[in-house]
């Protein structure tokens, strides 16, 4: 494998301690016309929340535009403050039972055929919302049986009878992002674990019957190359085969900094390298986000 770049070659713009200035290849892609204002209507009108809103995604006007969003149950309000998130953090409201029949509903009028759902974090509550995201899958198979179903889920810190109320719903993808890696955790993800979130996706991966095992990592927080290959083989040997490799971009000058912009190519490599680990679908660029055209990833959707 060739040489690719390291946090150690980036510079920033303007001298030391400023943003570094955006490079060319990061666009955000804003299409002339499309459904965008129905999306966001048939949301409004659900009182639904997205994680495209939420965290403000960069690809939110491409997907609006594509008639498909990214459901985010439990509230909009996160029990946790991760460095790299936009989602707000605070105390959040109850959770609402007529929710999964808002979502699937959402869903059906869409006509997705690749439904992705994910939440907040929500250490307060009992089972960590797993109940709800159960609920959920069941209202979309009963109103959209021939779709498959993606979650993307918290740690529920780690417990497994909440990971097997999720599972025992059968998501056909059970993603859970490791996001950085295992020497930036605390300082990104400062109530998250790295090994928790391992064995969470070990823990599905193990599951019956065995549904499609996702997870994802940012680059640009001031990880090297040769960590970020690590928390790949690692995410390998815990029994993911889908993977997803963006570049992290920060939603304030509050959140933590971008430490590198990583090129097109470095990408590529990544991408090449995961797959030589065995992972069955990889998605890398510097656009890429967990739920961005997840169901091309998964094959379940060509859009």
């Amino acid at each position: 494998m060739k040489p690719v770049t390291t946090a150690t070659d980036a510079q920033p713009a303007h001298g030391a301690g400023e943003p570094l200035r955006l490079p060319p290849w990061i666009r955000v892609r804003v299409p002339a016309r499309g459904p965008a204002a129905a999306v966001t209507d048939l949301l409004s009108r659900g009182a639904l929340h997205t994680v495209c809103q939420g965290a403000h995604c960069p690809n939110q006007p491409e997907c609006f535009n594509r008639g498909t969003a990214t459901f985010m149950i439990l509230g909009d309000i996160c029990t946790r403050d991760c460095r790299f998130c936009a989602v707000t953090a605070g105390r959040p409201q109850p959770s609402d039972p007529g929710e999964p029949e808002r979502v699937a509903d959402a869903a059906a009028r869409l006509g997705l055929k690749h439904v992705v759902v994910t939440s907040v974090t929500r250490d307060d509550l009992p089972d960590g919302g797993a109940g709800l995201f159960a609920g959920t899958i069941r209202a979309i198979r009963a109103r959209l049986p021939k779709a498959a179903i993606e979650v993307l889920v918290p740690d529920f810190l780690g417990r497994e009878t909440d990971l097997t109320t999720v599972l025992a719903a059968r998501p056909d993808v059970f993603n859970h992002n490791l996001e950085t890696v295992r020497r930036l955790q605390r300082e990104i993800r400062p109530a998250a674990d790295y090994d928790r979130s391992l064995a969470v996706l070990r823990f599905a991966a193990a599951a019956v019957p065995w549904p499609a095992v996702k997870s994802g990592l940012m680059v640009g927080l001031g990880e090297t190359d040769d960590e970020l290959r690590e928390a790949i083989a690692d995410l390998r040997q815990a029994g993911c085969d889908l993977l997803t490799i963006g570049q992290y971009l920060a939603p304030s000058r509050q959140h933590a900094p971008v430490q590198r912009y990583v090129p097109p190519e470095t990408f590529t490599e990544y991408a090449r390298y995961a797959t030589g680990l065995g992972f069955r679908g990889v998605a890398s660029g510097p656009m890429v986000r967990s739920s961005y055209h997840a169901g091309r990833l998964f094959g379940s959707d060509a859009g």
